[in-house]
Order: structure tokens, then sequence, then C-alpha cells
């Protein structure tokens, strides 16, 4: 069996038809929004553990969301009523390796090789004071998660070591993830000095499942020009989530941000092993943090976003810190 991502694209394409929207009033309510987000360890110049995430994003407005979500909003625990609701759909892979590719028994007590394929689909409601996000997240752990194949594609191409240690990797297991996260916006430029605006978004979370089980509590700070109504550029989960829509209300924006986030984590099965299974693990920490920080330009119906994350031991014989980049494209249609 080989998952192939393309037929999982030419779904959301489907899925998610273009449409031109007449004013920004309408852009704000129907605009659908597509995000590719490439997370890469090579941006610090190392490749080991974390070592990539690429995730491709769709996200469409309330008057196109599918009925069956929208006659269940009020089964979940907290959504509120009110606000501009959002239905999202992802595809992405995540690829863990230990921290010297190259050997081809890799020591016990370091991370194991794992490999992660999945889809989420999102309800958001943003009330341009709240956001809240719920999400389901289901995927597929070890070969068939296709990440050996696509590292040493990559890795060939740009003529990179050969990873030699995949035949350790996580064993195959079905994935879930439950998640629910409420940002806040302390006003949306609480601070504003010859046309410099600056705010800030504190956020709980969190994530039940097999794959991550954890609490989340963090905030992001923004200061720039034509701070466009959104939450932060978004990052692959563990990490804050942020948002894949933004409505700026001049031509060009730029800012600045830097954010931090704790979690309490129960479960991370990259660090656990397999769930039902004998497989590699390590003695996870039961607490991480991490700090980031970046860059944002809008332009018209585009948003480019680079943040990089420093991210603390997430085990207990870990050599280091992680440190990694990510950009993210956004386009509006």
């Amino acid at each position: 069996m080989k998952i192939k991502p393309c037929l999982f694209i030419l779904t959301l394409i489907l899925f998610f038809p273009v449409q031109a929207c007449p004013d920004n009033e309408t852009q704000t309510k129907q605009g659908t929004y597509y995000s590719l987000s490439v997370e890469n360890d090579l941006f610090a110049a190392r490749d080991q553990r974390y070592t990539s995430g690429v995730r491709f994003s769709a996200l469409r407005a309330e008057e196109r969301l599918p009925e069956i979500f929208r006659r269940n909003l009020d089964r979940i625990p907290f959504f509120p009523e009110h606000g501009i609701k959002r239905f999202g759909f992802q595809i992405g892979q995540s690829i863990f390796t230990s921290d010297d590719i190259t050997e081809k028994s890799p020591p016990e007590d370091e991370r194991p090789y794992a490999g992660w394929f999945y889809t989420t689909m999102e309800i958001s409601s943003d009330t341009g004071r709240t956001l809240d996000q719920f999400q389901i997240t289901l995927g597929m752990l070890g070969r068939h998660s296709q990440a050996e194949q696509t590292q040493k594609a990559v890795h060939k191409l740009i003529g990179s070591p050969d990873p030699k240690g995949w035949h350790t990797q996580l064993k195959t297991e079905p994935g879930i993830i439950i998640s629910y996260q409420r940002k806040w916006k302390a006003g949306k430029e609480f601070v504003e000095v010859a046309g410099l605006g600056i705010d800030f978004s504190p956020h709980l979370g969190v994530s039940l499942g097999n794959i991550f089980t954890h609490l989340t509590a963090g905030g992001i700070f923004r200061a720039g020009f034509d701070l466009p109504q959104d939450y932060g550029p978004p990052l692959i989960s563990p990490s804050m989530a942020g948002s894949n829509f933004f409505v700026p209300s001049n031509v060009f924006g730029w800012y600045l941000f830097a954010g931090f986030e704790g979690r309490a984590v129960a479960r991370n099965i990259f660090l656990d092993g397999n769930t039902f299974r004998s497989s590699r693990s390590v003695d996870k920490k039961y607490f991480v943090g991490d700090v980031m920080g970046g860059a944002v330009i809008t332009f018209k119906k585009t948003r480019l976003a680079y943040t990089h994350v420093l991210r603390t031991r997430e085990f207990k014989k870990q050599d280091g810190k992680d440190n990694y980049g990510a950009v993210t494209l956004t386009l509006r249609f």
C-alpha cells in the first residue's frame, strides 16, 4: 500500500473551488485561503531530530461551511455561536531522525526515526477579539507515511548524506489527534505610534490522542505597519497554531513578531514509541517550551512569513536544544 499525496491535493482543489470576491467586505467572509508551510532544520544548518515538516492547507468561510458541520457546531464544547466560521482541510508529512543520520544502527537513547502522514479537518470561529479552533487529525505513522522515501529522495537531489537508520523507525500505527485552542487579541493595536501598531495574542489549548496528548499556553507579540486581522503565522503541530487566514486593510503591510509556548506533555508518540507494539523510545521530558520570532509581509492577497523556533530539550539524554525555521506562503482568492 502506498499513499499518494497528489490524490489528496486533487481532492482539495475540487473541494475548495476558487471564487473571485468583488469587494473587501465580501473577501473577509467568502475568501478561500491556500497555504503551503515548510519547516526544516536546514534553516539552522543542521539535520537531526525534527528534520522536516511540510503541510498544505485550504481554508474557506462561513457561507460555504459543509452542512454536517453547520448542524453540529453546538456540540463542540466552548465553541462560540457568534463570529465568522471557517472550515479548513490540511495534508502534511513530518519527519524525525536520530542525531547522526549516517549511522546504520543509531543509539537507542537517541530520538527514534519516525514518519507521520496526516490529514486535518478544522472548524474555527473568529469574533475579531477571539479565535477558537477545533481540529480532528487522522494519519498514519510508520513506513506507510513515506517519510523514508521522501527524505532519501530529497537528500539525493541536493547531494546530502543518505539517511541509513530508517530500518529502526517506529512501526505502522494509525493515529488520531483531537485539538482545541482559543486565542485572544488585546485590541487590534493597543499601541500605535506614527502608523506602527503593536498587539499581543495569548492562547490556551489542549490536544488528545495516541500521537499527541498535551496542554499548551503561550502568546505572540506583533509590531508593524498595517497589522492584518490574523493571530500570527501558522506552525505545524505541536507548535503554536497561528491562523491560516489574514485580512489586511492596505495593499502592503509588514510586521515583526516574537512568541512563546509551553506544553505539559502526557504523550508524544515520536518519543514514547508505538502504543500497542514494542518499538524504540526515549525518556521524554514532561514540560517543553518554544520561543519563536520572525517576520511577515503582506501584499494584496498574499502573505509570506518566516519563523525561527528554539525548543527546549524534549527527552532526557537529548544532546542540545532544537531549532528550525519555517516558511509559510498564503494566497487568498
